[in-house]
């Protein structure tokens, strides 16, 4: 046996260490600050733990823990962690998976007799996880037979529903009758894949549980109903203290609190979850996104459709839906004689129809379909949140027929087009996401796969953006892109979609006859721009916190007089302001001047303008611009209209 190993950096340098030397061996051999944040190794691709030895010959990287699988790790250590401390203090407790999720992790818990976990179990908990991690017990990783497994497990009846193979745990791996557990010495052990850090003491300790909920066993709302208790954790205090300052930020932006205290919009009992009315201010706003979106269409080309809510079950045979998407649609309706009937849940198959209907030539194309279509779609309870996922949407849905030498051209102008109208409502901070083929979800051939990830590889390296792949996140019929948004406060969200795909228009049978004369098949672009309405307004609520600009928010100026005596010229200049096109109102003095200025700000409103004697008499207002430091003052009507009309221009 040689006496040394030689290891390949990522940067393709060679390292020559001892026989037998570990990830941790070669990180304190580089040096010793990477050996302080080392959390695993990636050994030829392969996560593994620091103190696996290493092959000769390996290609190694070291991963810290600020970077992102660093802080998978810690967080998939941590809900060991959680799940240890539970099981110490809650005898007959049993638990069921416990993955890192983004910026944290959780797991799932049934404790005896229906039992839930309070505030104060919280705190216990925490404490009991802190003297864990002092102990510094070290996870110890095995591999044993499936019996012994089930003996271990025998008082775990969702761990023995893995170990069978009838439940998937994101965080463990059952292999030809073999199971790998990790344990923690001396009376704590769980089904894992891990990697994990090499002991509670390393990188640990940085973490707050955040808040328990109720979960389906698997999702399944015909399971079980588990504890889930939710935490985050991070690789230094100062990650954690800024991660919780975000939420804070993120408290105070929720949009369903904004939607009820701004009275945008609501979630009736009477008409079920995920369903929203939109209240008169509500109204307002999205009406205008709307109707701006619907003239940059215009603008663009697009050609206006409407399709029916509701259809034949065969509609969604031919497009493939009911074969690839039916659990997230709603159930079907008999009519007709026994003729099944769906809620559309895409607007797509529709718009396939509406190509079909006549002869095409390829003097139409792209020919650009758009339709602010309502959509309806099945999600679990258990997902279901404020705007952002609902079981009824309109989507801001266009499909663009194009030939395949078009392509190209045409994905470039889309992009561009998507990128400037997100950037007219306030969103500017872009990365781009590219999905590719589903390999057990997904129609048509890999070469078909690969010609449309490449034409969408290459739209989106045209931009000066960051591009990261999502692999296996395409639909069933095409790649796409993806625009993700961060907003104010360094959140991302998945806005507009770019989906190619060949299948369709093929499954449809659509033709456009060529210059050639004969008849060819069109490629076919799926494009969501806001993805849907519902989300979006939700997305723009957080984004100004409900601050709208002026252009969008729902009453662009109060007018307040100073006395009673003042209310006449306030109600004149709210008219003038409202014939000139604006959106303003006046509130009489019923009430003392500072109690109506701070109602005014609760409202977020752009402009308050106040009028006391001198503006009577000079045909003047103040005005209490928000985010101002003070009122300007003695300004002529006029001038304060020709600002206004500027800033809605502008859509400051």
């Amino acid at each position: 046996m040689p006496d040394t190993i030689s290891i390949t950096l990522p940067d393709g340098l060679a390292r020559e260490l001892p026989a037998g030397s570990t990830g941790a061996d070669l990180a304190a051999a580089i040096g010793t600050r990477l050996a302080r944040d080392a959390v695993i190794a990636v050994v030829n691709g392969t996560e593994r733990d620091l103190g696996d030895p290493l092959p000769d010959g390996a290609t190694v990287e070291i991963v810290t823990a600020a970077s992102e699988r660093g802080l998978f790790t810690i967080r998939h250590s941590t809900a060991h962690v959680l799940a240890q401390a539970v099981l110490d203090l809650f005898p007959g407790a049993t638990f069921g998976i416990g993955p890192p999720v983004e910026d944290g992790f959780y797991y799932d818990f049934e404790l005896p007799g229906g039992a839930t976990f309070s505030p104060d179990d919280l705190e216990r908990i925490d404490a009991r996880m802190r003297e864990i991690i002092a102990e510094a017990q070290p996870f110890v990783r095995d591999e044993i037979p499936s019996d012994r497994a089930r003996e271990v497990f025998a008082a775990h009846p969702y761990k023995l529903e893995i170990i069978a193979g009838a439940a998937e745990d994101p965080t463990s791996v059952t292999e030809a009758g073999v199971v790998r557990t990790y344990e923690n010495p001396p009376n704590f052990i769980d089904l894992c894949r891990g990697p994990h850090v090499r002991d509670t003491g390393h990188h640990l300790g940085h973490f707050k549980l955040m808040r328990v909920a109720g979960a389906y066993w698997r999702g399944d709302e015909r399971n079980p109903m588990l504890q889930r208790i939710y935490g985050t954790a991070w690789h230094s205090k100062a990650a954690l203290e800024e991660h919780l300052h975000r939420l804070e930020e993120a408290a105070k932006r929720d949009h369903r609190k904004l939607g009820n205290e701004l009275d945008l919009f609501s979630f009736p009992d009477e008409i079920g979850s995920g369903l929203a009315v939109f209240h008169p201010k509500g109204g307002i706003v999205r009406r205008i996104m709307e109707d701006y979106s619907r003239r940059r269409h215009e603008e663009a080309g697009y050609e206006f459709v409407y399709s029916p809510h509701i259809t034949k079950a065969g509609l969604f045979e031919t497009s493939g839906h009911l074969e690839w998407f039916a659990e997230g649609m709603f159930p079907p309706m008999e009519l007709d004689g026994g003729t099944e009937y769906y809620l559309k849940p895409m607007n797509c198959p529709f718009h396939c129809l509406i190509f079909r209907h006549r002869t095409r030539s390829y003097r139409e194309l792209p020919l650009r379909m758009f339709e602010f279509g309502s959509v309806y779609r099945y999600e679990k309870s258990g997902v279901v949140h404020g705007l952002t996922r609902v079981r009824g949407m309109t989507q801001d849905d266009a499909h663009i027929f194009t030939t395949k030498e078009q392509m190209g051209d045409e994905l470039d102008s889309l992009l561009t087009f998507v990128l400037d109208l997100l950037a007219d409502y306030g969103l500017d901070d872009f990365y781009l996401e590219l999905s590719t083929r589903p390999e057990e979800k997904a129609i048509g051939s890999h070469e078909d796969w690969d010609e449309a990830t490449e034409a969408l590889r290459q739209a989106a390296a045209k931009r000066d953006l960051d591009l990261v792949l999502d692999e296996g996140g395409g639909a069933f019929y095409g790649p796409k892109i993806s625009v993700q948004a961060r907003d104010a406060i360094g959140r991302t969200w998945q806005m507009s979609t770019l989906q190619l795909d060949f299948q369709e228009p093929q499954r449809f049978g659509l033709e456009y006859v060529g210059r050639d004369g004969q008849r060819h098949t069109p490629i076919m672009i799926h494009r969501a721009l806001f993805g849907s309405v519902e989300r979006f307004f939700g997305v723009l609520t957080e984004h100004y916190a409900g601050a709208f600009p002026t252009w969008l928010a729902p009453v662009q100026v109060r007018v307040l007089g100073v006395r009673g005596d003042h209310d006449d010229y306030a109600a004149a200049v709210a008219a003038r302001l409202r014939a000139a096109g604006f959106r303003a109102d006046w509130v009489e003095a019923d009430e003392p001047l500072g109690a109506r200025i701070r109602r005014a700000k609760l409202e977020k409103l752009p402009h308050v303008l106040v009028v006391g004697d001198d503006d009577v008499a000079a045909g003047t207002v103040a005005d209490n611009a928000r985010g101002a430091e003070r009122p300007e003052r003695d300004i002529p009507f006029d001038d304060f209209a020709a600002r206004l009309r500027a800033e809605v221009a502008e859509r400051r």
